[in-house]
């Protein structure tokens, strides 16, 4: 929007400032940084607790096909998020459905196999059973509460996107549904690293 001053013989249209646009983008990350220190918190007690056991985690390794899938998914899907958002830059609307299109099949694709390993995973492992059983499931589950929330967001940003609420110089809600989007792959990352390869690396008890 363009700011109007109106003098004698003459209308002159100053650019609006990007304050909105700045805060905006200042206050995903700031909620990005505690959500961040969060799940750094759950790690540290996750190290924690299997400091204290003479053997960790509590059950055989576990395994990591589905976890591996799960991160292939993710970050497809926060390329394909990436993609329209720089679609959007250029003023390339069509792009970025497509590309907020392909990341919510993407994001409903990790949903679906996170749901199969649970269910297998269930089988030798309850989230009462002991302290790795309730860590793991505490961390899972909350990454998993964060896709759905960051699909939301798309979903979001996709209704507005099909209605043409958004262009070059206006797509604020595109960057932080992506940067959210980037998030939640970047923690899927750890969580696979420390969950579910690091055990594979662990000395044996003696």
């Amino acid at each position: 929007m363009s700011a109007v001053i109106e003098r004698p013989g003459a209308v002159q249209r100053l650019p609006r400032r990007p304050t909105e646009t700045r805060r905006g983008e200042l206050g995903m990350w700031l909620f990005i940084a505690t959500e961040a220190m969060l799940f750094g918190l759950l790690f540290f007690a996750y190290f924690y607790l299997g400091s204290s056991k003479p053997q960790w985690p509590l059950e055989e390794d576990p395994p990591y096909t589905l976890a591996l899938t799960l991160l292939a998914i993710l970050v497809i899907s926060s390329a394909a998020a990436e993609w329209a958002k720089r679609g959007v830059a250029k003023d390339q609307t069509g792009r970025l459905k497509i590309g907020l299109g392909l990341t919510l099949l993407l994001g409903a694709a990790f949903i679906a196999v996170q749901m199969l390993e649970y269910r297998r995973h269930l089988n030798t492992l309850k989230p009462d059973d002991n302290a790795y059983g309730s860590i793991f499931y505490t961390i899972t589950s909350l990454h998993f509460a964060h896709v759905v929330m960051g699909l939301g967001l798309l979903a979001f940003v996709f209704a507005r996107a099909l209605a043409g609420h958004f262009n070059a110089r206006r797509h604020v809600a595109v960057k932080n549904a992506t940067i959210y989007w980037h998030f939640v792959d970047l923690v899927w990352i750890f969580v696979v690293a420390i969950v579910y390869l690091s055990p594979h690396f662990y000395a044996p008890p003696p």
